[in-house]
């Protein structure tokens, strides 16, 4: 492991924390992700050749516990000292909710479905399972599938085999401005860069099911913002 050769808590967290992907891992496992294909899923773009190598480096630290269950089905959780890593990540949200543009850059469109599963308001949805194909705008994404139901909402990019309860057209940076309230869910409907369509008590209902991100409420309100 490099290694910046100083003494100060601040290095040593940084030899750890600082790397390529590591933050990403520890806010998935600390959103309560536990499987290695829920890491994968909930970080578009890391190799899992390098995802491997960074749990079995936070592993080495004690930072992560790799759990063995029943049929050999493998789980990853946080250690104490892991939980205890929560703090920073709130910190960093924070910071850069306030001080941080989103950019285009920014907008995958696999990380924006998987984001919008894991805001799932479960205990807010009918019973059983309610199916939402998602169609995007950004020509190479989709078609997906929400499938939301208890305990944990998914997301699917092969046709589930059930049903299609709603179809939400969108596009995926319409969705992030959502989740991080910079855009209301009623005015990305009046600009018309969301629409779904279904059942009316459905379709009412879905805005109420999506949480906020848990860093909106360190959004800078509009009025707050220095004119130009």
């Amino acid at each position: 492991m490099r290694t910046y050769g100083q003494y100060c808590p601040v290095a040593r967290t940084a030899e750890l924390f600082a790397e390529r992907w590591t933050p990403i891992i520890i806010r998935n496992l600390l959103a309560g992700v536990t499987t290695f294909g829920q890491l994968l899923a909930g970080a578009p773009g890391i190799p899992k050749a390098l995802l491997v190598q960074r749990l079995a480096g936070l592993q080495r630290a004690g930072i992560v516990e790799r759990r063995t269950g029943p049929g050999r089905r493998v789980t990853y959780d946080l250690t104490d000292a892991g939980r205890d890593l929560k703090p920073l990540c709130d910190a960093m949200g924070a910071w850069g909710m306030r001080w941080l543009e989103v950019e285009p850059q920014h907008i995958d469109p696999a990380y924006v479905l998987w984001a919008t599963a894991r805001l799932v308001d479960v205990d807010a949805l009918p019973p059983g399972q309610v199916t939402v194909r998602v169609e995007l705008r950004e020509a190479a994404a989709g078609p997906y599938w929400l499938l939301l139901h208890r305990p944990v909402a998914e997301v699917c990019t092969h046709y589930p085999g059930t049903s299609e309860d709603l179809v939400l057209r969108t596009d995926a940076d319409a969705l992030a401005r959502w989740h991080l309230r910079e855009c209301s869910y009623a005015h990305l409907v009046r600009q018309q860069r969301i629409r779904i369509d279904g059942p009316p008590g459905l379709v009412r209902a879905f805005p109420r099911w999506i949480r906020p991100s848990p860093h909106a409420v360190h959004r800078i309100p509009a009025s707050a913002l220095p004119s130009s």
